[in-house]
């Protein structure tokens, strides 16, 4: 008699015993996580019009050499034109954590030949970016959209350099409706062991700016503390 049957039997017995993935030490927050909607925060003509790539780099002193990291980073739109400003001597990572979004972005920078700018697929709670490589990391228009910000921001830490930064430029409003109340945002890095260094509101619009640097040892996962719900400001 043949032995196969039995042998099914026991594989599925087997397959349907195997533990349980483990739970992420990270806590989960309390906010409602805003789905990914489009590619594009708004049209390039427009933001151009409203000046806010011209300001965000200037808060946030962003230099020629400087290797900065453009996360979820869309259609582009901060990583060609921080390629030009950078120049040859400095380095754009534009990341994405959407495959047809970072090929889409992959094909213009060819087209665009921005041979300083590098593409790179991320994970929703770890952007993969290289450890101490970057000067400046942004996060425009997209920090309402992490899934486990507390897990983002730990796997963020070690790509800074030593005075590297973390930039965010949100709409002041909730995560439902596609931003972040300041309130919650700054408690949510802190609770990670980044401090805030700027914050100021940006001209003729309802977003801000803000920017963070890691300060002493990043917290044992476990110990992250849960951030409260921040109604709008």
């Amino acid at each position: 008699m043949s032995t196969r049957p039995a042998l099914l039997a026991l594989a599925l017995v087997t397959a349907g015993c195997r533990e349980a993935p483990d739970p992420s030490p990270f806590p989960d927050p309390q906010r409602p996580v805003a789905p990914i909607v489009s590619p594009r925060y708004s049209n390039e003509d427009a933001r151009d019009s409203a000046g806010e790539f011209e300001k965000v780099v200037e808060l946030a002193g962003i230099q020629p050499g400087m290797s900065v990291a453009d996360v979820g980073a869309g259609e582009g739109y901060y990583t060609v034109r921080l390629a030009p400003l950078v120049g040859a001597d400095g380095r754009v990572l534009a990341q994405d954590i959407v495959p047809q979004t970072r090929d889409a972005l992959a094909q213009r920078v060819t087209r665009e030949r921005l041979d300083n700018v590098a593409v790179k697929l991320g994970l929703p709670n770890d952007p993969m970016l290289p450890e101490a490589s970057f000067d400046r990391v942004l996060l425009i228009h997209m920090y309402h959209e992490i899934e486990r910000p507390s897990e983002f921001l730990w796997n963020l830490r070690p790509s800074l350099k030593r005075d590297g930064s973390v930039v965010v430029v949100e709409p002041d409003r909730t995560t439902l409706r596609h931003g972040t109340p300041p309130r919650l945002l700054l408690c949510e890095f802190a609770s990670v062991g980044y401090e805030v260094v700027r914050f100021e509101r940006l001209p003729d619009s309802e977003s801000y700016f803000a920017q963070f640097r890691a300060a002493g040892p990043a917290p044992a996962p476990q110990d992250i503390p849960v951030c409260p719900i921040q109604q709008e400001s």
